[in-house]
């Protein structure tokens, strides 16, 4: 379980920063920066993926309200342009930039590090051993999923509030049967296929 040992080791206020939506054919790449609070902590707090939906939706409510968050999101076109490394890049700068302060240091889930002026530590698996990276992908993962069910509104036959924009069968045959639409990320070959029928 993730506990508060790699913050401890930091100097405050510690920010933990995970992202949501590398892997999709559709939609943004969202990042979030969270700062947990000295006290009253959420429980529950887990890696995203290991938690439900109801969850968190539940847990990104409460960290709304006792954490400082700061959300950074880059849009398909951009991926396009910059790719999807750099764009996450990007999206984990203006997420620490829309904390409202600097933190002292950043700790951050996975191997690499956007190139910026804060301390900072990257932790492979991050998510499950660091409270505020857990805190993190909650935020970006519940923000993402709405987004991306708010899109499915205006997409219907691609399956958004499903899927998520991650390139299921269903999307796949969607894309085939109905073609790329602005949301998608022309860049990736199976939306870049499509592009070319």
């Amino acid at each position: 379980m993730p506990s508060l040992r790699h913050e401890k080791l930091c100097l405050a206020p510690v920010a933990g920063v995970d992202e949501a939506g590398r892997g999709p054919l559709a939609g943004p790449v969202v990042a979030a920066a969270v700062i947990l609070p000295a006290k009253g902590v959420p429980r529950g707090l887990n890696d995203s993926k290991k938690l439900s939906a109801a969850e968190r939706a539940r847990l990104h409510g409460r960290l709304r309200d006792c954490a400082q968050v700061g959300v950074g999101i880059v849009e398909a076109d951009e991926i396009d342009r910059l790719n999807i490394y750099w764009a996450t890049m990007k999206a984990m700068t203006l997420a620490v930039e829309a904390l409202g302060c600097a933190p002292g240091h950043v700790l951050v889930d996975g191997n690499r590090l956007p190139r910026w002026t804060f301390a900072a530590t990257a932790i492979v698996g991050g998510d499950a051993v660091s409270l505020s990276i857990a805190a993190a992908s909650i935020v970006a993962k519940h923000t993402r999923d709405q987004i991306m069910v708010g899109h499915h509104e205006s997409y219907p036959h691609y399956g958004w509030a499903s899927n998520k924009g991650y390139g299921c069968p269903a999307h796949q045959r969607a894309l085939r049967e109905h073609g790329p639409t602005p949301l998608h990320r022309r860049s990736f070959a199976p939306v870049a296929q499509m592009a070319l029928l």
